[in-house]
């Protein structure tokens, strides 16, 4: 079958070369790609951007696409999956509808409230003396986040009632976050470690993908501002057999229900970002109606199921039967930011060296491109580096080893991913 895979960065390099190893599939499309899949010699890119919906409908009629994957979250909230299913056209993702998950904050935030699924205190605002007044009666820290999609930078974590008085500011006054921040959610912060629960569902039957943890803080130990992800590695060791099905009863299976009760039978992937405490309670901290990233990039180094097949098979309602197949081995993925990430920062540097891939390596790319025979910088999160290792101190060494090797003299990256599961794995060997 031909498919065509949506999105231009780390996530869907990540998905479409796993999508081309299916025996099934003889052609995929990324639109619009990016310099790695370009240099995908199983993989075509196509000059259409992801929020072009009518574009890319044409082309998926066009060319007889059997199956069209969608990345990111735009084109899914503003509707691709209805537009595709209405010309009878295979698409994989959520209505725009159930989209809403991750579309606004407050819609989640309401959702998981109605159907008592676990989560942390909050309260909506869209003027900012009544958000600041509830702030100083509240504890700290606390946690801003702008109601709308804001690429993984509209989170902010206020330690002091200065902080939360500027984030407040800054999204509904200065309106830095544009409509995303017309309306902020403040919340209560969560103490405890966080994990990433990704599934594939059919609206009925849910498969969980391994676990995976991300590093959502740009600099070492967990500081400095929030970003779109600075690494990630898989499995997480805090999900555990018992707060794997903790999850999977509390969590994911009221999700799914809330949904259908509400008439949206959800198709796609479905991730979970949760707060695991000292005592194993689990709280939502956002859904995502797509793959994370850079969650995407480990998790598809170990997975050795068909990703094409499922994605088909949840099509059309028939996931039941299915089971997801693992590499055993760790895997981390350290991502390469251009300096000055998440805010300002310049394109077009020249990156070389890129190690070539391996069984234990491949370099996923987002933001770069290719312009005259030359792969350049092109975005804020530019590669991910990923790695398999027997542990995940060892997959961590083989990244950074190949971190090593790539000629960029503008790169910026953390040097403690995976700096949790190290350190379990180190107290769980004395």
């Amino acid at each position: 079958m031909k498919v065509l895979v949506v999105g231009g960065g780390g996530r869907e390099h990540a998905l479409s070369w796993k999508i081309s190893q299916s025996p099934k599939v003889s052609q995929v499309f990324v639109a619009p790609g990016n310099g790695g899949t370009e240099l995908e010699p199983t993989l075509t890119n196509v000059s259409i951007e992801a929020d072009d919906i009518d574009g890319l409908a044409r082309f998926a009629l066009d060319e007889n696409i059997n199956l069209t994957i969608i990345g990111p979250e735009d084109p899914l909230v503003n509707g691709i999956t209805n537009k595709f299913k209405d010309l009878g056209l295979k698409c994989f993702g959520p209505s725009k509808e159930a989209s809403k998950l991750e579309g606004s904050k407050e819609f989640m935030k309401d959702f998981l409230q109605a159907n008592k699924i676990p989560t942390a205190r909050y309260e909506t605002f869209t003027e900012s003396d009544k958000a600041i007044e509830y702030v100083k009666k509240g504890s700290l820290p606390i946690v801003i986040k702008a109601d709308g999609l804001a690429a993984g930078k509209g989170v902010i974590i206020a330690f002091t009632v200065e902080e939360a008085i500027e984030a407040i500011k800054n999204c509904l006054e200065s309106k830095i976050f544009g409509q995303a921040g017309k309306r902020i959610v403040i919340e209560e912060y969560l103490e405890g470690e966080e994990a990433s629960f990704i599934v594939i569902t059919d609206g009925v039957t849910a498969i969980p993908f391994a676990s995976s943890q991300d590093h959502k803080a740009r600099d070492d130990m967990d500081l400095g501002p929030n970003t779109g992800g600075m690494g990630a590695y898989s499995p997480a060791p805090i999900v555990d057999d018992c707060i794997h099905d903790k999850i999977m009863q509390e969590v994911i299976y009221p999700t799914l229900a809330g949904l259908k009760k509400a008439g949206h039978l959800y198709c796609g992937f479905l991730y979970a970002g949760m707060m695991i405490d000292k005592n194993n309670d689990i709280k939502v901290l956002e859904f995502n109606c797509r793959f994370g990233d850079p969650e995407t990039q480990p998790i598809m180094m170990r997975l050795k199921s068909d990703l094409a097949d499922l994605c088909d098979k949840a099509c059309d309602s028939n996931l039941q039967n299915e089971e997801l197949i693992w590499d055993e081995r760790k895997s981390i993925g350290i991502v390469m930011a251009s300096r000055g990430y998440p805010f300002e920062y310049e394109k077009n540097k020249l990156i070389g060296q890129i190690p070539d891939e391996t069984e234990n390596l491949k370099v996923f790319h987002a933001g770069t491109k290719i312009e005259e025979n030359k792969l350049k910088s092109n975005g804020g999160r530019v590669l991910c580096v990923t790695a398999l290792g027997d542990s995940v101190e060892l997959a961590q060494q083989n990244a950074y080893d190949a971190i090593s090797l790539i000629d960029w003299e503008d790169a910026y990256y953390r040097k403690d991913i995976g700096h949790r599961a190290i350190k379990r794995e180190r107290n769980e060997s004395n």
